[in-house]
């Protein structure tokens, strides 16, 4: 049996679940999300809990059952409580600004990067060196969080970039100097 299959999702109160054959929708005080899930896969609520139930012990049936509760327990907590990314830029003269919805970055190129976000994402900067990726996605959230990033990666010698926050960036050694000839 899955691990994390046959864990029950807890919901809160201010949660609403419809399941509509393999459509689940889940309505919450933040917003509501709608998912199509495989075909066998089913879903049994009772008293502020749902467990996820697979029809067969084969191998797809396997794989999809952990998958299915996990994407069902992060519609839950997204539209309960929400999703953020944060992201830091490193480097002299690299800085973000805000305006409106749309967030500029300076990262050392010729021009400014504009990143307008899509719907459901609200970005957020935080003096000039944070960027917040805000939404109720989590899939979302970490894709548009991981496209600000691949706008200037952090590199390996001097650790200038944009990275996610506490993101840990393995540094490299310089070339070494010539020696007095």
């Amino acid at each position: 049996m899955s691990r994390i299959g046959k864990l029950p999702i807890p919901v809160a109160k201010n949660v609403e679940i419809n399941v509509d054959g393999s459509t689940v929708k889940v309505k919450g005080p933040k917003g509501q999300l709608v998912r199509t899930f495989p075909q066998g896969i089913s879903f049994n609520i009772d008293d502020g809990k749902i467990n996820v139930v697979r029809p067969n012990d084969e191998k797809k049936s396997r794989a999809l059952h952990g998958l299915s509760r996990s994407l069902l327990a992060n519609m839950v907590v997204g539209v309960s409580d929400g999703y953020t990314k944060t992201l830091e830029l490193q480097g002299v003269g690299y800085r973000a600004t805000q305006a409106g919805q749309n967030v500029t970055l300076a990262v050392g190129y010729s021009h400014p990067v504009e990143v307008t976000p899509p719907d459901g994402i609200q970005l957020e900067v935080e003096g000039t060196s944070k960027v917040h990726v805000r939404g109720i996605d989590k899939e979302l959230v970490g894709q548009v969080a991981a496209n600000i990033r691949k706008v200037r990666k952090p590199e390996p010698y001097k650790g200038k970039g944009i990275r996610y926050l506490g993101e840990y960036v393995r540094r490299k050694a310089g070339k070494a100097g010539k020696a007095g000839k």
